[in-house]
């Protein structure tokens, strides 16, 4: 069996390729499945988020379950798979393990040592335990990346003032705003009428960090007008507008920045749309939607700026190499819990021949239990009888102790196996099908 992640990010392909293999959770059972159909494919999880789509999975062979995910990915996206390769990264065992552990500390992240993927991690080990597709190992796995998360945000200072995607978003809009006025720095947002749609997590960041940036007001527009209401009602000292989604023509026609955040599968915002409107201002829209909420045709109209979160890099390279020193102390954290992984996985190569050899032992100490039992005669009592298995239980169960806790210690691969090779060899122990195939 093999560890294999199969998947794409925004290092390895823009927007428009991400949002096109983009699961959302409502279809989340489904895919799962569909996986986990594959002959290849004994365990299965799926992260996806606005940067990312990765899939891990415990695997028969490496070559034909990453083949075998790739096929699952073509057919979800609609790309063909020659056009998809080429975005597609595949890691197998300790690096696949090295990639999750990243990911989880947010190494691996846009925003270096962002918080908010570790709590996506969390969902991905959550959503698969609930649909079935996990199982001891996947699951033993994805708990250590959780906690490894968690213990580099602890112990090192990566996660302390660490940026998020809409923090980034926020610091893009007013790093443009201020080169529109002829300067390379942030500028406040006090005098831009600023919108919001979506009243999602994403949505309550951005509220978080409009605030911390100077915004005045800001209007709130939701399907669901309550949810908005909800949200607001968490920022008393920010003014904020609750407004239903169908007056977003209202906002895009008086607002002068707009960020977009919601689940829509298709954008909410285009040309055609915008070239129907008698706006009052410039505006500049920031889309951290994925699949996109604005469409890449904007583009062309006149005094309309569209920014997606591939936008975001220019922002967040201003903010990264202050953090890279922390980083490689976090990789060192990395190093020794992938380390602790691999030697627990490499411990359950023992796990047949030991379950052979105490199967072994049982039998011939039941054997040898009934031959010194029948010659006790119907004096010997119940009792006597339950001491006696007890007895030999014990001289078993201590006997295979030393042995045992050697085969399942760590140590270099080729030492284990030649330990076992010896077990086998002197016990006559001979491997079952299924851990030949395995």
């Amino acid at each position: 069996m093999h560890i294999a992640v199969v998947g794409l990010s925004h290092r390895t392909a823009p927007v428009e390729v991400r949002e096109k293999l983009s699961i959302p959770e409502q279809t989340m059972e489904e895919s799962l499945q569909n996986l986990r159909g594959h002959d290849q494919v004994l365990e299965a999880s799926i992260l996806s988020t606005c940067n990312r789509l990765e899939i891990y999975t415990l695997v028969r062979n490496p070559e034909l379950g990453i083949s075998a995910v790739r096929e699952f990915l073509s057919s979800h996206s609609g790309l063909e798979t020659g056009d998809l390769k080429p975005h597609l990264f595949a890691y197998h065992h300790e690096d696949a393990v090295g990639h999750l552990l990243r990911v989880a500390a947010g190494l691996d992240s846009l925003v270096l040592g962002e918080g908010q993927i570790l709590s996506q991690v969390k969902k991905m080990m959550r959503l698969g335990q609930e649909h079935k597709s996990l199982g001891p190992i996947l699951n033993r796995l994805l708990t250590q990346a959780v906690s490894t998360g968690k213990r580099v945000r602890s112990e090192t200072n990566l996660g302390t003032g660490a940026v998020s995607i809409s923090s980034a978003a926020v610091e893009l809009a007013q790093l443009k705003l201020g080169q529109s006025r002829g300067l390379d720095e942030l500028v406040t947002l006090e005098d831009e009428q600023v919108a919001v749609v979506g009243a999602g997590r994403m949505s309550r960041l951005l509220l978080q960090h409009l605030q911390a940036k100077g915004a005045s007001g800001v209007v709130v527009l939701n399907r669901t007008v309550a949810r908005a209401e909800a949200l607001a009602a968490d920022f008393p000292t920010l003014p904020v507008q609750c407004r239903p989604l169908k007056d977003l023509d209202h906002c895009l026609s008086t607002c002068s920045l707009i960020f977009t955040s919601t689940a829509a599968d298709d954008p909410i915002i285009d040309a055609e749309r915008l070239s129907k409107l008698n706006r009052r201002s410039s505006l500049r829209l920031i889309d951290i939607g994925v699949p996109r909420n604005i469409a890449a045709d904007v583009e062309g109209i006149g005094g309309v700026d569209a920014h997606d979160v591939d936008d975001l890099k220019e922002v967040v390279e201003r903010n990264q190499e202050a953090r890279q020193q922390v980083a490689r102390e976090a990789q060192g954290l990395l190093d020794d819990e992938a380390r602790q992984f691999l030697e627990w996985w490499d411990s359950l190569e023992a796990v047949p021949t030991i379950n052979r050899l105490r199967s072994s032992m049982e039998s011939i100490r039941s054997e040898e239990l009934m031959k010194a039992l029948s010659r006790m005669g119907p004096d010997f009592s119940a009792r006597e009888r339950k001491v006696v298995e007890a007895l030999s239980k014990g001289i078993i169960n201590k006997i295979l102790h030393t042995p045992v806790t050697a085969l399942r210690s760590p140590q270099p691969r080729s030492d284990r196996q030649n330990a076992l090779s010896v077990v086998e060899r002197l016990f006559d122990l001979q491997a079952d099908e299924d851990s030949v195939q395995n």
